[in-house]
């Protein structure tokens, strides 16, 4: 699609549309098709990236540019660029039907492809095919949503497949240090954030490898940190413990 902008005659190419109601009015900025979806998944921060114009619209077809007073009335503001993020995060990306339904096939895919990477199978420990954790979320009826990342609805399917499959996040394999003085103490802390502890030394220091939920990592990271005051230490050994081969139906 090109369009035509009367007011300076500058062709725009390969345009995304994006649309926001506010104050009973219509604005629509005119954006790069592609860096929309990059911009709300957090992996394009360059505004310039994304929008063809800072200019904000009334309708960016005909090239009719919002009127100062109704930008500041609706958005209490007449920054451009501040009423341009706030039309991108929450505005609607206006796409044909064939181009939405391409759009959520292809995130749905995304979705299961995250997930498949980050679980096993609980009694078996082996990774899910991609494809059975499609049907999965099929069964569920997981709906994707076009605006969140798949990152962010993955964690999402996550939490929905644990109760209906007993799907399970991979554990992460840690070994921790901690120092004699500090380490009966220390392990009682972490006691609650250990799935397995696989096996323990104890000699001038307490040396343990353990499994743990990735959810975990960051606290058991600070704790240490704080608690050891820099003198225990944390490594990861695996990111994922899993067993050989795809679990299949």
């Amino acid at each position: 699609m090109s369009i035509f902008t009367p007011t300076n005659q500058i062709r725009l190419t390969n345009v995304a549309v994006v649309r926001m109601k506010k104050g009973g009015k219509r604005f629509e900025i005119a954006c790069y098709k592609n860096k929309v979806v990059n911009w709300r998944a957090g992996a394009e921060k360059d505004l310039d990236e994304v929008l063809q114009t800072q200019s904000v619209f009334v309708n960016v077809s005909k090239g009719q540019v919002a009127k100062k007073e109704d930008l500041t009335k609706s958005f209490g503001t007449d920054d451009l660029t501040e009423i341009c993020k706030q039309i991108l995060a929450k505005g609607e990306l206006q796409v044909s039907d064939k181009e939405r339904h391409s759009q959520l096939e292809t995130m749905f895919r995304d979705i299961a492809t995250i997930v498949a990477e980050k679980c096993v199978n609980p009694e078996t420990k082996r990774p899910y095919t991609v494809s059975l954790i499609e049907g999965a979320m099929k069964e569920i009826h997981y709906s994707v949503k076009a605006n969140k990342s798949t990152k962010q609805q993955a964690l999402e399917v996550i939490r929905q497949l644990k109760e209906s499959m007993g799907i399970q996040r991979a554990h992460m394999r840690l070994r921790l240090v901690l120092p004699a003085k500090e380490a009966k103490r220390l392990k009682e802390k972490l006691k609650p954030l250990l799935q397995v502890v696989e096996s323990e030394d104890f000699d001038e220091q307490l040396e343990m490898v353990c499994l743990v939920d990735p959810g975990c990592f960051r606290e058991i990271d600070e704790l240490i940190r704080s608690e050891t005051r820099g003198k225990g230490s944390l490594e990861v050994v695996s990111l994922k413990d899993v067993e050989e081969g795809e679990e299949k139906f």
